[in-house]
């Protein structure tokens, strides 16, 4: 079974180690939301406009560039940038008979479902009415669809499936306050699926053999104690996973005894320095050649197969600028076709010369970039998508037979209507010679050469991505479009410690949080007001989880920098945040330890309060935005309490917006535009930049105001008196 990793909602196929799908989990990256393809960044295309969603043959374009114009460009409502798609995420079931795409019903997405020779004629088959599905893919059967959700953002997930036919939707994990995950599917077993479950444990997830149709599961892994497991296509138990107290990587391979139990040997230790980059990344037909990211003994985490019976080792695909990224698998023999490599913009090793004609005529179809969502048994069918900066994402079904290109819909055909703006790909030099790569969007019109510096410096939003072993991407982005629009250059930045790099990029954030990993934003900045692009005093700092932090300590421990910034649930006190982590998240903490700190030892922790901003602010002198969801469970609503409590006690302003039903991230369409309609007016205060009013984009959203409402223009006078106070323990949607 080919292991592969759907990143949030983004469209790609993405080759990871194991271990790395499961601990991301753990990691503290911002959940992105519905409207977005990619994890904060949208990757998706531009090309031939079509105004409705039947599915018409392509036509090869060529690449043509819009002359800018000199009037101001039109505000672009932030309904349309933030809003839930029109469509998203196109599947082609197993069989080939069905395809599958989310669309709101009732405001809320959910999985529709169509004959793939009808697709005008879709219906929904799963009736979500509390949170929109935000990822779903098909089952082997053909005939059920799989998705998880959880319950107000507590990610507390249940697996459901359901099925095409009667539309009946099945939750295989009935299980209150455990945290559920897919482990693995087999075209062999198509009723059948793997799934993770902590319900015996809260810590330790063990594995269930569930069905789909009846919901009946057992037990095939009890977990002894490891981060989690690695199967194959016969649903066997391969290896177990964990790390090492010192924050490596130890791999143990299932010998069974006499008895035939399972029994555990080392089969691979790595070192800390090389743990997250190197790892299982599932096997091929056969299972036993085991495919493997390694980058012990090199920089960068090439792609390696494995023989499991002769111990033979050999390199399929590497880059020596970049990690293995995305891949194209074939879907039943297991073989890997193509590799992907994102340095700056992402680079395809073709290895398996019977889809080159296919690459290549899609290529011709649109312009932007060309990624597989999926793909039937027999290969004679493929989704895929293209992505590109300035335009929404386009997908189409692929007739590899015919070698025709169907167009299938648009993610948000109202994008046509205005001017998007070109991402720009910079690599700035950090002080001490790092290369970041780094992504930057310029206000419409002020860029006439398309150079990317404008004519004259602008106003800043310095946009810092969450993990923070994660990172930024080349590709349409509605953050960067919708405060682009609004007057201001936006810059983000793959800090020290994002990931993708190599080892020694994501190595140097050890131990660096609010040092080097800090200093790479301040070069950053000082880049560009030297550069002629940012205006000095016109800065603002913002971003989720870890950017969260990241701006809180802009405002603390660089209190000049910036004019203002904005936290989304991010943690205010490195002690507080690791002293209230998930159980689940107690495999993982060896790794916090070396590349955060030691929340257990007195020593440690003092050395985390020398480095949060909960313990500096006083320094504090410019405004602060803060955006916490209540049921959070890896940055608790702690985090922001403490902190606006804090600034409350030495009189420092600050506007704090809660959601009580919210989690990591603010996934419900309504309270996303609520958010960014406070954070709009917020900036342009503090800025100078345009606004769009708050006008109705507060209705529908559980947002409090308990503090600072009347510092934000519009906001207090938007919200009722009872919205003005902490919200009700239970308030919390049922």
């Amino acid at each position: 079974m080919m292991q592969t990793f759907n990143q949030a909602t983004r469209d790609r196929r993405v080759l990871a180690p194991v271990w790395f799908c499961l601990t991301l989990l753990l990691s503290v990256g911002c959940q992105p939301s519905p409207t977005e393809p990619g994890d904060g960044q949208e990757n998706q295309q531009q090309g031939a406009k079509r105004s409705d969603a039947d599915s018409k043959l392509a036509t090869p374009t060529s690449t043509t560039t819009d002359p800018k114009t000199t009037k101001e460009a039109a505000l672009i409502p932030r309904s349309v940038l933030f809003g839930n798609p029109q469509k998203a995420s196109a599947r082609v079931s197993p069989n080939g008979k069905w395809l599958s795409y989310l669309a709101p019903v009732d405001g809320f997405l959910n999985v529709w479902v169509a004959p793939i020779d009808d697709f005008a004629s879709a219906k929904p088959i799963t009736k979500d009415t509390q949170r929109d599905i935000r990822g779903h893919s098909w089952a082997y059967t053909g005939e059920h669809i799989l998705y998880t959700q959880d319950k107000d953002g507590d990610e507390n997930w249940h697996v459901y499936a359901t099925n095409v036919a009667t539309g009946e939707t099945k939750d295989l994990t009935p299980v209150d306050g455990v945290h559920a995950r897919i482990e693995g599917t087999s075209q062999k077993f198509p009723n059948e699926i793997l799934v993770g479950l902590n319900d015996r444990n809260a810590q330790l997830h063990d594995v269930y053999r569930v069905n789909i149709e009846t919901g009946e599961r057992e037990l095939i892994q009890e977990n002894e104690g490891v981060l989690g497991y690695v199967t194959d296509d016969d649903f066997n138990v391969r290896f177990a996973m964990s790390f090492t107290p010192t924050g490596g990587q130890l791999l143990l391979k299932n010998v069974q005894d006499e008895d035939g139990e399972a029994d555990w040997e080392p089969f691979m230790e790595v070192g800390p320095e090389d743990a997250m980059t190197t790892g299982p990344a599932g096997f091929d037909k056969t299972s036993k050649i085991l495919y493997l990211q390694d980058s012990r003994d090199r920089d960068t985490g090439a792609l390696f197969s494995v023989d499991l019976e002769s111990g033979e080792k050999k390199l399929i695909a590497e880059n020596a600028k970049a990690d293995v990224g995305e891949v194209i698998v074939h879907p039943t023999e297991k073989t890997i076709q193509a590799v992907g490599f994102t340095y700056s913009r992402r680079e395809w090793e073709i290895l398996d010369e019977a889809i080159k004609p296919d690459l290549e005529y899609l290529e011709t179809v649109e312009d932007g970039e060309l990624i597989i969502t999926s793909r039937t048994l027999d290969d004679s069918k493929w989704t895929v998508a293209y992505i590109l900066d300035d335009g929404p994402l386009k997908f189409y079904l692929y007739d590899r037979k015919n070698r025709e290109a169907h167009f299938l819909f648009s993610s948000r055909d109202d994008l046509d209507q205005y001017e998007l703006e070109k991402m720009h790909t910079p690599v700035i030099e950090a002080r001490d010679g790092l290369k970041l790569v780094s992504y930057l969007t310029l206000p419409p019109g002020s860029d006439p050469d398309g150079d990317g510096v404008p004519e004259k410096a602008v106003p800043l939003v310095l946009d810092v991505h969450g993990g923070p072993w994660a990172r930024d991407d080349w590709g349409f982005n509605s953050s960067h479009q919708w405060l682009a629009n609004r007057g201001y250059a936006v810059l983000s930045v793959n800090y020290r410690g994002s990931t993708g790099f190599g080892k020694a990029f994501t190595n140097a954030a050890n131990g660096e949080w609010s040092r080097k990993m800090h200093d790479d934003l301040i070069d950053t900045v000082n880049w560009a007001v030297e550069g002629g692009i940012a205006i000095e005093d016109k800065i603002a700092i913002m971003g989720g989880s870890y950017g969260g932090y990241a701006t809180l300590v802009g405002l603390t421990y660089t209190p000049e920098t910036f004019a203002c910034g904005v936290d989304i649930v991010g943690p205010s006190s490195l002690v507080t945040l690791m002293e209230n982590v998930p159980p689940y998240w107690a495999m993982f903490m060896p790794v916090m330890k070396i590349r955060v700190g030691d929340v257990s030892t007195e020593e440690g922790k003092q050395e985390l309060l020398a480095r949060s901003p909960l313990t500096k602010v006083d320094a504090i002198k410019r405004p602060l935005l803060i955006g916490q969801g209540a049921n959070d469970p890896r940055v608790t609503q702690v985090e922001a309490d403490q902190i606006v409590e804090a600034m409350q006690a030495k009189n420092i302003p600050v506007t704090y917006v809660l959601y009580p039903d919210e989690g990591h991230g603010f996934s419900d369409e309504a309270n996303r535009m609520s958010f960014n309609a406070v954070t709009e007016a917020f900036l342009a205060e503090h800025l100078g930049g345009r606004v769009e009013p708050v006008g109705e984009d507060f209705e529908g959203a559980s947002l409090y105001v308990p503090v600072g409402a009347g510092d934000v223009e519009g906001v207090k006078e938007a919200l009722p008196e009872e919205r003005l106070t902490m919200p009700p323990k239970e308030e919390a949607k049922e």
